[in-house]
C-alpha cells in the first residue's frame, strides 16, 4: 500500500496555499471563496503570512491597506457587494494590529457579511514571556489580545500546532460559506506557529466547493403563512437584505406584482424593488417614508423577508400598532424568523417567496387598498421632489438639496455608500434606488468610518460600476487613510465630502432628548466652557487633497451639478467638496415619521431635559410586545 502523498509546507504557506483553494457555488456558479488577503505587516505576521504571500504570487492577491479596522470594512464592502458568495482575508501583526480589527469584526458579524480575520499572536512556545506587545493576563497564561476577537466572532481558534490547522481551516470555510452562520471568523496564529513547518496531505490543498443552499419552506408552515396572507385585508411585506443575499429580487417583484402586496424595504433591504415599481413604498421604521410608517401602523399582517426587526425598522416596538396585527416572517435563519411571534417560515429568501408565490395564485389585495397606498406613494414623491429642490442654482446647498442632483445624474449602474450620520435617514426616506446593488447602507453597526474602504471594496468587486462614497466631516475625521490605498491601486470612485462643522446628526438627536446640541459642533471652545464659537479653520479638502485625491470645490448648487458630473467619469480616486448649509437654515428632509427610543434623563433641572422626557414617556406609552 503507497504512503499518502504529502507537500512540506509551513503553517502560513500551507494557509494561503489551502485559501487559494476554495470555493462557493450556488445556482450552478463558481466563485472564489477568498477573493484577496489584506494586510498591514508587522511582527507576527511579516515572516509568516507575508512570506508565504509572496511565495504564492497571483494564487492569492495581496491588498495593502493603512488601517486594520479599515482593511476590514473594505472586506465587508466587497463581501456585501459578492452576495456574500465571495470574501477576502485580513492579516494583521500582534498588539494593536490585532485589537484594531474588533470594530470591524464587530460590524461584519453584526451584519451577517463574511470576513476572514489572520491576526498575528504571542508565541506559543513560549520562548520569552512576555514579548513585545504581549498582554499578560496574571489568571490565564493562554490569554493574549485577540481573545477580545471573541465576542465578535462567528467562529474563533487560535491554531498553537501546524496539525490543528486542518480542522480549523475547514470550519472556518463551513462558517464563511454558511448563509446562516456567517460573519467574522477569526484565526489567531501564532507568530512561531506559522513559520514551523509540517508534512500535509496533498488533499488539504485539492480544490473544496462549499454549496450555499436555497433550503426549501416547510409544508406546514408554508400552508399557515398562505392561510393568513388570504385572510389579511392590509398585509404590508417588509423586504430586508435577505433578500439582496439570495438574490430574490426578481422572485420579490414576481410576487408584489401579481398579490398587489406593498413592500417597504430596511436599510439593508432598500433596492429589493425599483423605486418606480407600483408596490415599492420607500423605507420603513423611525427612517422610514410616511407612505410606509402609515401602512404599518394599520397593517393586519406584517410579512418579514429577509428582516431581523431591529429598532430602527419597528420604531423601537411602537410601529405595528393594529389590534391582532399578525407577523409571517420568511428568514433562512430561524433565531429572525421567530421574532415577533411570527409563523416562521425558515426558508431561502427567492425559494420561499417563490412558494408563496405559488400557493397565492389568483389571490390580490382589494383594489381600494391598492389605489390607497398608490395616492399615498404619490404624494410622497412630491415631497421627495421638494426636498430635492433648489430655489436656484446659486444658493449653497443643503444636504438634501446634494442628495438632489446626485439622483438627477446616477444610473442603475451606480453604487451609493454610506454608514452613519444623518444621511442614512435622509437616503433611506428619500433616495430612488434603481439597481439590486445601487443602495449600499452600512446600519446593523452604523460605523462611522466604513465609507471610504467599502468604496474601495465594491470597487474590486464591480470594477465597472460608478461608485461614490458619501461622508460627512464627522465620519470623514474617524477614517480617510485609505483614500491612500484607493490612490495606490488606481481604485477610481468618489468621495461627496460635505462639510458641516459637527455632528449633524447626534446634535439633531441630543436637541431632541434635551442635551441642548452639547458638544456636537466642531468649534473653538468660549470662556464658559461651551463650544460655541466660531468654525474651526481646518480645510479637509486640502487634506483630501494631500493624500493623493483629485479634489474639486463647490460652492453652489451650479457647481455642484458640474463636480459631480466631471467626477462620475474620472479616472482616479477623486473628492467634490461641498460646504453644506444646515437644517436649522434650510428645509431639508421631511421630519422622521416615526419613534426611535433613545433614554431621555428621568429627573434634571433644565428646561430642555424636562420637556424631553414628558415627550418620551408619550412616545414610550406606544411600546407593545408581539407575542
Amino acid at each position: 500500500m503507497n504512503a499518502p502523498t504529502t507537500r512540506r509546507r509551513t503553517v502560513a504557506q500551507a494557509l494561503v496555499e489551502f485559501l487559494a483553494h476554495q470555493y462557493t457555488e450556488r445556482d450552478g456558479r463558481r466563485h472564489r471563496l477568498i477573493g484577496a488577503c489584506w494586510g498591514i505587516f508587522g511582527h507576527g505576521n511579516v515572516a509568516g503570512l507575508g512570506q508565504a504571500l509572496l511565495e504564492s504570487g497571483e494564487a492569492l492577491p495581496y491588498l495593502q491597506g493603512r488601517n486594520e479596522q479599515a482593511m476590514v470594512h473594505a472586506a465587508v464592502g466587497y463581501a456585501r457587494q459578492c452576495d456574500r458568495l465571495s470574501a477576502q482575508a485580513v492579516t494583521t501583526s500582534i498588539g494593536p494590529g490585532a485589537t484594531n480589527l474588533v470594530t470591524g469584526a464587530a460590524l461584519a458579524t453584526v451584519n451577517r457579511l463574511p470576513v476572514l480575520l489572520l491576526p498575528g499572536d504571542v508565541f506559543a512556545t513560549r520562548p520569552a514571556d512576555p514579548v513585545l506587545q504581549q498582554l499578560e493576563v496574571p489568571h490565564a497564561g493562554d490569554v493574549s489580545v485577540n481573545d477580545a476577537l471573541r465576542p465578535v466572532s462567528r467562529y474563533f481558534d487560535r491554531v498553537t500546532r501546524p496539525e490543528a490547522l486542518i480542522p480549523a481551516a475547514l470550519q472556518a470555510m463551513r462558517v464563511l460559506a454558511d448563509p446562516v452562520d456567517t460573519g467574522t471568523v477569526t484565526l489567531a496564529l501564532p507568530q512561531d506557529v506559522q513559520a514551523e513547518a509540517y508534512d500535509w496531505p496533498e488533499e488539504f490543498f485539492a480544490d473544496r466547493v462549499w454549496r450555499v443552499p436555497r433550503p426549501a419552506p416547510d409544508a406546514e408552515a408554508l400552508a399557515e403563512a398562505v392561510r393568513l396572507i388570504r385572510a389579511a385585508r392590509r398585509p404590508l411585506l417588509i423586504a430586508g437584505g435577505g433578500v439582496h443575499h439570495a438574490e430574490a429580487e426578481d422572485a420579490l417583484r414576481a410576487f408584489a406584482g401579481a398579490t398587489g402586496i406593498p413592500v417597504a424595504s430596511t436599510q439593508a433591504g432598500k433596492g429589493s424593488l425599483r423605486h418606480d415599481h407600483p408596490a415599492d413604498v420607500g423605507g420603513i421604521g423611525h427612517t422610514g417614508t410616511a407612505t410606509a410608517d402609515a401602512l404599518a401602523r394599520e397593517a393586519d399582517l406584517v410579512i418579514g423577508v429577509g428582516t431581523r426587526y431591529t429598532d430602527f425598522t419597528t420604531a423601537s416596538s411602537t410601529l405595528f400598532a393594529a389590534p391582532g396585527v399578525r407577523f409571517v416572517n420568511l428568514n433562512i435563519a430561524a433565531f429572525d424568523s421567530h421574532k415577533l411571534g411570527a409563523t416562521a417560515l425558515v426558508a431561502d429568501a427567492r425559494a420561499g417567496l417563490e412558494a408563496l408565490g405559488a400557493e397565492l395564485s389568483g389571490h390580490r389585495v382589494a383594489p381600494a387598498y391598492e389605489a390607497g397606498y398608490t395616492a399615498a406613494k404619490q404624494e410622497w414623491e412630491r415631497r421627495v421632489d421638494a426636498a430635492y429642490a433648489a430655489p436656484d442654482d446659486s444658493v449653497r446647498p443643503s444636504q438634501t438639496q446634494v442628495l438632489g442632483v446626485l439622483d438627477a445624474l446616477v444610473d442603475d449602474t451606480d453604487v451609493v455608500i454610506n454608514a452613519a450620520g444623518s444621511l442614512p435617514g435622509d437616503l433611506h426616506k428619500l433616495w430612488r434606488a434603481r439597481s439590486r446593488r445601487q443602495y449600499h447602507l452600512e446600519y446593523g453597526y452604523s460605523c462611522m468610518g466604513y465609507e471610504i474602504p467599502a468604496a474601495i471594496g465594491v470597487r474590486l468587486a464591480a470594477p465597472g460600476r460608478p461608485v461614490w462614497a458619501l461622508v460627512g466631516d464627522g465620519t470623514y475625521l474617524m477614517n480617510p487613510t485609505e483614500i491612500v490605498t484607493a490612490v495606490q491601486e488606481n481604485l477610481p470612485f468618489t468621495l461627496v465630502l460635505l462639510q458641516n462643522h459637527g455632528y449633524a446628526s447626534i446634535g439633531g438627536l441630543s436637541e431632541q432628548t434635551g442635551g441642548e446640541r452639547f458638544g456636537t459642533a466642531y468649534r473653538f471652545r468660549a470662556g464658559d466652557g461651551t463650544y460655541t464659537g466660531a468654525p474651526l479653520p481646518v480645510d479637509l479638502a486640502a487634506n483630501a487633497a494631500s493624500l493623493g485625491m483629485h479634489v474639486i470645490r463647490a460652492a453652489t448648487v451650479a457647481e455642484l451639478r458640474a463636480a459631480l458630473g466631471e467626477a462620475r467619469g474620472a479616472k482616479r480616486p477623486t473628492c467634490v467638496y461641498v460646504e453644506t448649509e444646515t437644517a436649522d437654515t434650510v428645509p431639508g428632509a421631511p421630519e422622521a415619521q416615526a419613534w426611535w427610543d433613545v433614554p431621555v434623563a428621568e429627573t434634571a433641572t433644565r428646561p430642555a431635559a424636562v420637556a424631553a422626557r414628558q415627550a418620551y414617556d408619550r412616545q414610550a406609552a406606544g411600546r407593545r410586545r408581539h407575542l
